[in-house]
């Protein structure tokens, strides 16, 4: 008999203890088997008459629950069995809500989705002081509304406006917040959690309502409609229409305002239902999954050295980005190493001002932000080094400046330190031609900025120990990042897929397209940042360099157009340089109309922002399958993520992989090569995909 997650025992003085501890797992997450679990637990309750309240609790150490498991949804194949998985989780909270006692939830750790829907139908919530306590309903970013009374019970409780806002976001929120918003009633330290909510439930049930009247200006059609308008013109900012769940959400919790709770959850279920079928939501439940597998894997056969101290050569953006996430995500000494103090300076005040925007918030005390700042140290030489465990190197991307910075590493460092190398596209393996202990170097590419960029690449060379490779991989994973292991190829996997798409970006504005017009058209695809943007962004002269060398090593095809010359003859490297295709000296975001005198342009909008779209990606889905094809990736479920947290391919589509997959390969193929016929060579498809076409394969 499987062993229950919900246990009930009973003190003398007639308060209930509900445990909830799901076995053999280290997170507690609600599955739809528990249904007859609590169902029972809820019989048990109506047998103990003499019961005063009760306290809804977890026995593991560090969660309170982390959501419902979404791999149920898998399961469904019909809306309507989605549906009935909403159905039933409202039920058993209505019941939990319905109980005649005060019920409360004791909270400690992780409280989102599910969880948080079961303590909002609690009628008190207390949770921890503690930084890993964190309360949200993140179901919008797997494509979804929650389904068990959540868009209901949360606005009701906080507001309109403050529900719809963790709701269309997704954003978990610490205890101070949580109780500034009116979410937990009280917050309290770990220690006298428990005792805290025992006193709490010892009171008198409080009397809910269910009304929006005194937040939600019930008789103000107006005042109303302009919460909404409001939430639903933030959401679009960024989603542009991409993801259903933001209208969805929008809709149900206002008709829920206009028809009751009992139709706003009938609706709710509904439209939950509606959603796990959507192609987006399956597309944002495979990155869930395929992240979550990811963080169990080593990289390679073999197991990682501890690591206690790090070292960063440079203090520039890349340098000072790398010693945050070492140093306050990981909490590693960190050593930092600049041919100038000038250069130090800049990293410590870099991660100063991180810090000191997280003290303003109230995020983080002075006396944490002082501490945190006592573990990134620098120096103009090596001294400080010689026991660190790893050597970051974040240099310019000249290739004998690395190879100088290995021979001066291994000078002063132990025979076991790793140098990792933050090259954008030089081969690892020519910067290793000369170590003496090539199998402790290794490529290590993170994306900037570093501390927001989910993504890094780690580049083992033919030489590099798996050791090493596991070693760097676990210390991504403590920098919070998520590691993919790429081949030693010129661009790796990210910048190699991005050069093309960046290029045919250069051809259409060099054939006269509007700037603001590519980029617009980039955006409501569903990419972060449009591509113009991202080349001010980055640098006009990070990709001249990169050019040349994925040119020589993989062929013409990655030749750019006739651009990044006349740019910086006219010292245009982009924001760095307050010169670029946009202008960086108004309030206002406004295209440099200069730029089209420069690059002997005339504007004039042609195409439409499906074509330019449809250009620009056709170029990088094909470089994606050559990389997977060459073993530049190892798998799609990589590229996927690779490419989306490492360029924002739009996660809607599920990754470069998974959007050829909806498509389909032969549409995918046809379609290139129409655009071959239109524009040139560059779009003919790959072998690789002609051949999975022909044999009407699927990458998943």
């Amino acid at each position: 008999m499987t062993q229950s997650a919900f246990s009930l025992s009973y003190g003398d003085n007639g308060i209930g203890w509900l445990k909830i501890d799901v076995a053999n797992d280290k997170m507690n997450t609600l599955q739809a088997a528990f249904a007859d679990q609590v169902s029972a637990v809820f019989m048990e309750l109506s047998t103990h008459t003499d019961l005063k309240g009760l306290v809804v609790y977890s026995g593991k150490s560090d969660n309170f629950i982390a959501g419902a498991d979404i791999r149920m949804l898998a399961e469904c194949k019909t809306a309507a069995e989605a549906e009935a998985l909403a159905i039933k989780g409202q039920q058993l909270f209505t019941a939990l809500e319905d109980l005649p006692v005060h019920v409360v939830a004791a909270i400690h750790g992780p409280c989102l989705g599910g969880g948080l829907e079961l303590a909002l139908a609690c009628h008190s919530r207390i949770c921890t002081d503690d930084d890993i306590t964190r309360l949200g309903l993140p179901e919008v970013q797997l494509g979804l509304l929650p389904g068990s009374g959540g868009t209901q019970r949360l606005p009701r409780l906080i507001g309109v406006a403050h529900g719809l806002e963790l709701m269309l976001t997704g954003k978990q929120v610490r205890a101070k917040q949580a109780l500034q918003k009116g979410l937990v009633d009280q917050v309290v330290p770990q220690s006298i959690l428990l005792q805290a909510a025992e006193q709490v439930a010892l009171t008198a049930k409080p009397i809910r309502t269910h009304s929006f009247q005194d937040w939600a200006m019930t008789g103000n059609a107006f005042g109303r409609s302009v919460v909404f308008d409001q939430a639903a013109k933030k959401a679009q900012q960024k989603a542009r229409g991409c993801y259903p769940a933001i209208d969805a959400i929008l809709d149900t919790v206002k008709y829920g305002l206009e028809k009751g709770v009992e139709a706003g959850l009938e609706q709710e279920a509904k439209v939950f239902g509606d959603l796990v079928m959507t192609a987006e939501s399956r597309a944002l439940r495979s990155i869930f999954f395929a992240t979550t597998a990811m963080k169990k894997e080593l990289g390679a056969d073999a197991k990682p050295n501890p690591i206690t101290r790090i070292a960063v050569l440079g203090g520039g953006l890349m340098g000072g980005g790398i010693a945050y996430v070492s140093a306050i995500k990981a909490g590693y000494a960190v050593r930092i190493k600049d041919i100038t103090n000038d250069g130090i300076q800049h990293a410590l005040a870099y991660n100063y001002a991180i810090l000191n925007q997280q003290r303003q918030r109230h995020i983080i005390r002075k006396s944490q932000l002082q501490q945190q700042m006592l573990r990134i140290t620098g120096s103009t030489d090596y001294r400080g080094m010689a026991h660190a465990d790893v050597v970051i190197e974040a240099v310019f991307e000249d290739i004998a400046l690395k190879q100088q910075m290995v021979q001066e590493v291994e000078a002063n460092t132990s025979e076991h330190t790793i140098f990792a190398t933050n090259t954008s596209s030089i081969p690892i393996h020519q910067i290793a031609v000369n170590a003496q202990r090539p199998q402790n170097i290794v490529g290590l590419h993170y994306f900037s900025p570093v501390e927001k960029m989910p993504l890094v690449e780690v580049i083992p060379h033919a030489t590099t120990s798996a050791t090493t490779i596991a070693t760097v991989v676990a210390l991504a994973k403590k920098q919070g990042k998520t590691p993919i292991v790429v081949a030693d190829k010129a661009g790796f996997y990210v910048n190699r897929i991005l050069a093309p798409y960046m290029n045919e970006a250069a051809q259409i504005l060099l054939a006269g397209e509007p700037i603001e017009h590519i980029d617009t058209a980039l955006l409501n695809f569903g990419f972060p940042v449009g591509p113009i943007t991202l080349l001010d962004e980055v640098g006009v002269d990070i990709g001249a360099k990169i050019s040349p060398i994925l040119v020589t090593e993989l062929g013409e095809r990655f030749a750019p157009p006739a651009l990044f010359d006349v740019l910086q003859q006219d010292g245009r490297k982009g924001r760095k340089s307050g010169k670029g295709f946009y202008l960086y000296n108004t309030n206002n975001k406004e295209v440099d109309k200069s730029i089209y005198t420069v690059l002997g342009v005339e504007p004039q909008q042609q195409l439409t922002e499906v074509d330019i779209a449809i250009r620009c990606t056709l170029m990088m889905l094909n470089e994606a399958a050559r990389c997977l094809h060459e073993g530049v990736i190892k798998s799609a479920r990589d590229g996927d993520i690779g490419a989306i947290f490492g360029i924002g391919f739009p996660p809607f589509l599920g990754g470069p992989f998974r959007y050829m997959d909806h498509l389909g390969i032969d549409l995918v193929v046809d379609m290139m090569r129409q655009y071959s016929d239109s524009y040139g060579d560059r779009f003919a498809p790959c072998d690789y995909l002609v051949k999975m076409a022909q044999a009407e394969q699927r990458f998943y």
